[in-house]
């Protein structure tokens, strides 16, 4: 026992508080290996994707040429008529009406009006990003008027103005057809363009010009840009959320996202303006539509190639309540119902159900084995429960084992928080979307957030997004510095730490254009022919590329590691590989020497792996310069039987992977 007396007054105090402190800090971690607390859902840690950022139409869909069907609201944008005497009767826009509903516009050229030939030109969506030696696929819908006697000549243009590759296309008859061309391209160049030169005279209509890499993910047509799918897969994502957020509400009902509108031929496909277009001032964004051209059908693809769960959210009967907030009233609910009815036969449906056909036609016929279903993005308030309650007795009255996600709004407290608390209690939803777009400081408080939350819930929680924000939620000055990916990574700890509640977990929003984002952070930053994955990605894949099978005990003096002096911490076993995981992370300044027992009653090999991440500066940031880049890095370590003495750097993530014999 330390006494102390009255002579020694505050000096013995404050002696007596610093040596207690030591004490605590040298008292060993303790990994209870033989005491497994709870199963880690294969879906602990997935991917949300959104088509905000334009992060479909101009990042992850490959297609280059912008408003391809003329079908923005102002029909010509992104076409620019580049004639030397210019004529404004050689384009002029025309509809075919509710002759093709999906598609009514399309273009009409006349050539032969001057000496010079017609050409129109498209930049694509901040320019075309143009790799050497690569092979793009040209194609267009044509038809030739009466006596029209017109050949195409199509140029990939550099941003100096240099043809880098070409071809020519001969559209004959009135009737339309497809026509395709290859073309190599000579030189490397972000900002190409595309440019259609109509030689000749003659009318030509033309219709969903297209111009595609041929290098697409798996080489598909309509395909997906693969440096953007391969991030994706270096996760290995348990899940993958699509197709939003905010864009499943629409600014009003008639612009919300309806899935069967997205399947079938990409012509006959309904584009729609992207709610995103007009959503912040500050981000005004007038050439951001959503074509579809990624759709229900390639996000199914996409999930089965990733070895994700697939996660589909569907509309509710309200639009986003941060906009118009328009309801559908109740007893017109039933076609809403119906649409979730239709996609679960879609996605699941043997070939001879109405749906599964569908599927089978479109080219997979095997089902895509939906197992979760969400109903509503952020929804709040009372007319958002009373809707679901019917989306959920019906839906499970005829697939019970479809495991419906339901939400509570766009904040992880407050009023409507509660309300939704309360109120899911009634219902059967298996997992509950909650949301987290604070500061890096209510990170690091909250590690402990569900370590005393009420198990007597029936549902699971699903972290659906989650970002640390730098400046302010909504701020275009926010950055994607290690400061916030390292408070994610507290976070992440305590999220992982009470798997046997929380069941799915994912960061939002995953991807941005560099010159067309509206949000910020976000977790990949592409341009036209580069990508790079921010230190919050690597945050994220450190986890869910050692997410583990089951969760373990690991405790300091009885209590787990939840910010005391400044560490956090969870482990796990994986039963797969018969290894133990241990995740922690030293939020100081400062390197932290920790001491580590393993109890468990099998023996440990005597090497192990270190894969860390970490930086001295917490305002780093990660950027296209991929050599400055920070990323994990791995090495092997030494044990000595059950003990490891370790050493935390400052500012860092940590996982060690220990196999057992």
């Amino acid at each position: 026992m330390i006494q102390i007396s009255k002579k020694s007054g505050l000096t013995g105090m404050l002696l007596l508080f610093f040596i207690m402190a030591y004490a605590q800090k040298d008292q060993p971690i303790v990994v209870n290996a033989d005491k497994i607390k709870s199963e880690i859902q294969p879906t602990m840690w997935g991917i949300f994707f959104e088509d905000i950022n334009f992060a479909g139409d101009g990042g992850l869909y490959a297609e280059l040429v912008k408003n391809r069907s003329f079908e923005f609201y102002k029909p010509k944008m992104g076409w620019l008529l580049k004639s030397k005497a210019v004529d404004s009767s050689q384009f002029n826009i025309l509809s075919c009406g509710d002759a093709h509903k999906a598609n009514p516009r399309f273009a009409r050229i006349k050539g032969g009006l001057s000496a010079d030939p017609v050409c129109l030109s498209n930049g694509g969506f901040r320019g075309m990003g143009i790799r050497k030696d690569n092979q793009y696929l040209f194609s267009i819908m044509a038809s030739v008027q009466d006596g029209g006697n017109i050949t195409l000549r199509i140029e990939l243009v550099s941003s100096k103005g240099i043809v880098i590759g070409g071809a020519t296309i001969k559209p004959e008859g009135k009737e339309w057809k497809k026509y395709t061309a290859s073309v190599k391209a000579g030189e490397t160049d972000p900002k190409a363009s595309l440019n259609i030169w109509f030689e000749g005279k003659g009318v030509v209509d033309i219709d969903m010009v297209s111009l595609f890499p041929g290098d697409t993910w798996k080489n598909r047509p309509n395909g997906l840009r693969a440096d953007l799918v391969q991030l994706l897969v270096d996760m290995k994502p348990g899940f993958l959320r699509f197709p939003g957020g905010c864009i499943v509400e629409g600014h009003d009902l008639s612009n919300r996202y309806q899935w069967k509108n997205t399947i079938g031929d990409p012509e006959n496909r309904p584009l729609i303006m992207s709610r995103w277009n007009i959503e912040f001032k500050h981000r005004l964004t007038p050439d951001y539509f959503q074509s579809f051209g990624l759709g229900f059908y390639e996000y199914f693809l996409l999930a089965e190639d990733i070895g994700a769960t697939p996660l589909p959210i569907l509309n509710c009967g309200m639009a986003c309540q941060f906009n118009t907030g328009e309801l559908v009233p109740l007893e017109d609910l039933n076609p809403y119902i119906q649409d979730a009815l239709d996609l679960i036969e879609f996605a699941n449906g043997t070939t001879d159900t109405g749906w599964g056909k569908v599927r089978s036609e479109l080219g997979h016929p095997a089902p895509f084995n939906l197992k979760f279903l969400g109903i509503g993005n952020e929804q709040w308030g009372a007319q958002y429960f009373e809707r679901y309650a019917r989306f959920e007795k019906t839906i499970l009255a005829k697939y019970p084992d479809i495991k419906l996600v339901s939400g509570t709004g766009p904040a992880p407290d407050g009023d409507l928080f509660d309300l939704a608390v309360k109120e899911l209690t009634k219902y059967n939803a298996a997992v509950v979307d909650e949301h987290y777009y604070r500061d890096p400081a209510w990170f690091f408080n909250n590690a402990a957030r569900y370590d005393s939350y009420d198990r007597s819930r029936k549902y699971g929680i699903f972290a659906g997004e989650y970002a640390a924000q730098s400046v302010a939620t909504c701020s275009p000055d926010n950055k994607n510095d290690w400061n916030c990916a390292l408070s994610e990574a507290a976070f992440m700890t305590g999220l992982e730490r009470n798997a046997d509640i929380v069941h799915m977990c994912s960061y939002a929003p995953l991807f941005a254009h560099a010159e067309g984002w509206q949000w910020t952070p976000d977790l990949i930053w592409f341009d036209n022919l580069r990508s790079y994955g921010t230190l919050n990605y690597y945050v994220q894949q450190l986890f869910s590329t050692n997410r583990g099978t089951h969760l373990l005990e690991m405790v300091r003096e009885g209590k787990p590691l939840t910010g005391q002096n400044g560490l956090y911490a969870t482990a796990a076993l994986d039963k797969s590989t018969h290894e133990i995981i241990l995740k922690l992370v030293n939020s100081t300044g400062k390197p932290q020497m920790q001491h580590i027992v393993l109890q468990s009653a099998k023996k440990m090999m005597p090497k192990a792996k270190l894969i860390s991440l970490s930086s001295d500066r917490l305002d780093r940031v990660n950027s296209f310069n991929l050599q400055e880049n920070l990323k994990p890095v791995e090495q092997e370590i030494s044990l000595k039987g059950k003990k490891m003495t370790v050493t935390l750097p400052p500012y860092s993530l940590s996982v060690y992977r220990i196999k057992q014999r």
